[in-house]
């Protein structure tokens, strides 16, 4: 049976998964080879929304969303790479980052911020995302804080309505949302 499948397989070609394993070993080594990052302020994308981790290579590749990190690597992936690359992230388990849960004070501002903004709306009720949604429970709180600034002031521009919310809110409390999702 090999000896078929060599046959048919022509010289020098690789399966998709070969291509796969080869692409997410570099995404690995700053998202970590267990799911964590290796910087807090590096997001967590295994378990992560297929749909979103989609979405955020294609707005690399074009230049819609800035990174000096990201848009070099991205921009050498074909449509058909990133959406493996994003299948592959989406099936491995949320891992645990081991952040503690918002205090009780910090918890009950980050709700209220969450009535007035309405994150649940998009993100939905325990804040797990949906297909071109990401989750944001449990995802690092420094990566959290730094993605409400960046939308805040505009540094990340690859979703608008995102930066008119994060604009509308205080910083305390995106400061408090920041804590409280991370905690989840």
């Amino acid at each position: 049976m090999a000896a078929i499948a060599f046959a048919i397989t022509p010289l020098g070609a690789q399966t998709l998964d070969e291509k796969v394993q080869e692409k997410v070993q570099v995404c690995s080594a700053c998202h970590g080879e267990n799911g964590k990052p290796v910087d807090k302020t590096i997001p967590n994308i295994w378990g992560q929304q297929t749909g979103y981790l989609y979405i955020q290579l294609r707005d690399f590749k074009r230049g819609d969303r800035k990174s000096e990190i990201m848009q070099p690597i991205a921009s050498a992936f074909e449509k058909d790479d990133m959406l493996a690359i994003a299948e592959y992230f989406s099936n491995k388990p949320w891992p645990d980052l081991d952040q503690p849960r918002a205090p009780k004070d910090v918890a009950q501002r980050a709700q209220t911020a969450n009535g007035s903004v309405g994150c649940t709306g998009c993100h939905l009720d325990h804040f797990q995302g949906d297909s071109t949604v990401p989750r944001l429970a449990g995802q690092g709180r420094d990566y959290l804080a730094k993605t409400m600034a960046d939308f805040r002031t505009r540094a990340r521009g690859n979703n608008p309505g995102m930066s008119d919310l994060m604009i509308a809110t205080s910083t305390d409390d995106l400061a408090a949302l920041a804590e409280y999702l991370a905690g989840l």
